[in-house]
């Protein structure tokens, strides 16, 4: 049978399909041109955020390098709001006119800080590793940082303040003759401060009794810039001048009381519960809870302090009634009616006996008549006590005990005795520091263990919250990003 009627549809199907063909290919070269396009704006994307990265490191290294000086602490002394050209009491950071204190390389955005060397020497190190890229799309970056905040502060064991500052950070990566190819990110270069001493006293040992009260010994606050002057004499923190709070104490082990002691305060500790203490079931108080009218707080883990690096001694002993500068001694040992006086500064010594009457005063610079810090770093080489304290021990007539600071990373014995009352810090991780007779402490101690044998008393400046602290490292955080 004749079909003429289907002459030439084979040539129409094929053409159909030809042309579906050619809509596939097409469609897939379009998907192949498209995904090429994705992946160059995910390139530059990713470049221009490296670029707005590098910014912020480029800024943050500026921030923490020596090139970069930050205003001197204040004349008045550590924690005092008065910078020249800065307002401080305002957050952020204002010039003397009013406005944010910026260094800046942004377009749009002008360096406002008040000393314009800073302001080009933030530009120099801004432009100092430019492009990050070179060729036909070069990746560029420019920053600027707002000064958040700004305080000085008093670093543990140093006797110069230190200005810290908090700085918010903003930079953009750019991608040369491409256009909508920027990247901003923003973060916050700090360093953090605490306390340097938190507690009346803290032992950092792990084990059964590293802190021990017996007999009548106590612990309780106060507060050195509140104590009342009589006739330019200021008055020992006694009666009402006692908080009976702030005397915390805290240890990584236990506590344990004997006889008829009063912690003013809190016990923190890693431990839980109270009770008989023993290997493999350090408990965090043995005896009567009572006897802590703060409570126990139990702490997430335990605290470590790092062991301080003290500077070698010097070889001059001392024995006799003297006023000493700054500087290296040996041996400083005190008896009968011999008085040290120490003037601000730091002392590095082999070892301090102080027995019968004789006293090591706290002095004010000679110059200035000013109290400031005195730092004693104590090596203790051949000696088992190498800070020990009778007699009448050490004349503070400020009560502020942030002005004297012994410093010792040996493991001897710290021994404070006799009836004396002295005012100080000490800092000795590795050391034993034992309290005996009926002697009063005004400050803190950090030891490794802490006896208090007898009537001795633990008084802790408040003030030490805000007078001394440790400071970390810069850190950056809470980085946002945005591409525009």
């Amino acid at each position: 049978m004749k079909r003429d009627s289907e002459k030439g549809s084979a040539l129409i199907f094929a053409l159909m399909l030809l042309l579906v063909l050619s809509a596939m290919a097409g469609s897939l070269m379009f998907l192949s041109t498209s995904e090429t396009w994705s992946s160059m704006n995910y390139r530059m994307m990713t470049q221009a955020r490296y670029g707005a990265e590098a910014g912020v490191n480029a800024a943050a290294n500026f921030l923490m390098s020596a090139n970069y000086v930050p205003p001197a602490a204040p004349a008045a002394g550590p924690g005092a709001n008065v910078f020249a050209g800065f307002d401080v009491t305002q957050y952020p950071v204002k010039t003397a006119g009013g406005g944010d204190v910026y260094l800046s390389t942004l377009a749009g955005q002008p360096s406002t800080y008040p000393n314009p060397a800073m302001q080009g020497a933030f530009v120099a190190a801004m432009g100092a590793n430019q492009p990050l890229q070179a060729g036909a799309n070069r990746v560029n970056y420019s920053a600027s940082a707002r000064l958040m905040s700004m305080v000085s502060v008093q670093a543990f064991g140093t006797t110069i303040p230190v200005t810290i500052q908090t700085w918010e950070i903003t930079a953009h990566g750019d991608i040369a003759n491409v256009n909508n190819a920027e990247a901003e990110v923003v973060t916050t270069l700090e360093r953090y401060i605490s306390p340097a001493f938190s507690y009346s006293a803290f032992a950092d040992a792990s084990g059964c009794s590293s802190l021990s009260f017996t007999g009548n010994g106590t612990t309780n606050g106060y507060d050195s810039t509140g104590l009342p002057v009589v006739g330019g004499v200021v008055q020992a923190p006694t009666g009402a001048n006692l908080l009976g709070y702030g005397g915390n104490v805290g240890t990584n082990g236990n506590e344990t009381n004997g006889g008829n002691p009063t912690i003013n305060g809190t016990l923190s500790t890693p431990n839980a519960g109270f009770g008989v203490c023993s290997a493999g079931n350090v408990t965090a108080l043995s005896g009567n809870l009572n006897q802590v009218t703060g409570g126990l707080i139990q702490m997430p883990q335990a605290v470590s302090f790092p062991a301080p690096t003290v500077p070698a001694p010097g070889t001059t002993n001392v024995s006799n009634t003297a006023t000493l500068a700054p500087g290296n001694y040996g041996d400083i040992n005190l008896s009968g009616n011999n008085v040290v006086t120490l003037t601000p500064g730091t002392y590095n010594i082999n070892s301090l006996s102080i027995t019968g009457n004789a006293q090591l005063v706290v002095a004010p610079d000679p110059i200035t008549g000013q109290y400031g810090p005195i730092i004693v770093n104590v090596t203790g080489n051949n000696n088992a006590t190498p800070i020990d304290l009778e007699g009448n021990g050490i004349s503070n007539p400020t009560y502020d005990p942030s002005l004297l600071q012994f410093v010792y990373g040996g493991t001897g014995t710290i021994k404070i005795a006799g009836n004396g009352a002295s005012a100080a810090v000490v800092y000795a991780p590795n050391a034993t520091a034992d309290f005996k007779g009926n002697a009063t402490f005004y400050g803190s101690v950090i030891a490794n263990q802490l006896l208090d044998v007898g009537n001795g008393a633990i008084y802790y400046d408040l003030k030490l919250r805000k007078k001394l602290f440790t400071i970390g490292n810069y850190v950056l955080n809470a980085f946002t990003w945005n591409k525009y």
